[in-house]
């Protein structure tokens, strides 16, 4: 071996040998760390979203048609669950006329005691139940067109099944209403309510809004307004999951006529989620 190679080689193993730079060796040793950070967080959002999704499948008891969530609210916890859907479906509105859109927690009544299933056959025994004086179901106002129940449902075909089941309470003197648009005029309703003697009536937001406003539907003896919540449908929607009908029934809900006598104890209205 020359000189000239004795002397380079040992040159050639130090330079191989030499180490990183400080500086090098913990900016990857960050990037490293900071790429199991951020696939550890993502990996937890997602078992999450998991979890909450899996929780709300949970509550869809799909053979019986209904959302088992509500029968935990109280009445808090359903006022927020309305102003969040509020938000949801009218997410174009201000923070301030959102404010409007709010039903507050005081007007609603606690049902967390009932605990059979909210199914529509349970429904009846729910009524009697809330409804204190239990006899005055069978009853109706001299008035014709003025019920002391209302019952709202989201759609036509929900409320033609909820009539059938109330006709328990139905009299020759106490008449179950049908006040829907499905295959029903608004006028035919209009003469039915202004001629018969009406104790419980079941409709849609929007066709019991018309009829108060055509005056036809009396609201001066009304002591209960009933909401179908827990129904679903196939789709897995009930009446607070759809704009279409979560809208119109908000709007009704908030009428004047109603929030004045939602906390008033003596001749107010119970507003009940079912």
């Amino acid at each position: 071996m020359s000189v000239d190679d004795d002397l380079q080689e040992p040159l050639l193993e130090r330079m191989s040998a030499s180490p990183q730079p400080e500086t090098t060796r913990e900016s990857s040793k960050k990037r490293k760390r900071g790429e199991v950070e951020q696939g550890a967080k993502k990996a937890a959002k997602k078992a999450k979203s998991k979890k909450v999704k899996a929780i709300e499948e949970d509550e869809l008891d799909l053979e019986a048609g209904i959302n088992k969530a509500f029968s935990h609210m109280d009445s808090q916890l359903l006022a927020d669950y309305v102003a969040q859907r509020t938000r949801k479906h009218e997410s174009d509105l201000s923070t301030i006329e959102l404010e409007d859109k709010y039903l507050p927690a005081t007007s609603i009544e606690d049902t967390t005691s009932w605990s059979k299933p909210r199914t529509l056959d349970n429904l009846p025994g729910f009524l009697e139940k809330f409804a204190g004086n239990s006899s005055k179901l069978w009853s109706a106002s001299k008035k014709n067109g003025a019920p002391h129940t209302i019952i709202v449902a989201g759609a036509g075909l929900r409320a033609a099944e909820i009539a059938r089941e109330m006709r328990k309470f139905q009299t020759k003197d106490a008449t179950v209403a049908k006040l829907f648009a499905k295959h029903i005029k608004i006028q035919d309703s209009i003469k039915f309510l202004k001629s018969t003697r009406t104790g419980i009536a079941v409709g849609t937001p929007t066709r019991l809004k018309d009829l108060m406003d055509d005056g036809a539907l009396q609201v001066d003896r009304l002591e209960r307004i009933v909401i179908d919540t827990s129904h679903i449908d196939v789709k897995k929607r009930g009446i607070l999951e759809m704009k279409e009908t979560q809208v119109p029934l908000t709007v009704w809900l908030l009428q004047k006529e109603f929030m004045e006598k939602y906390v008033t104890k003596d001749g107010g209205i119970q507003l009940l989620f079912y």
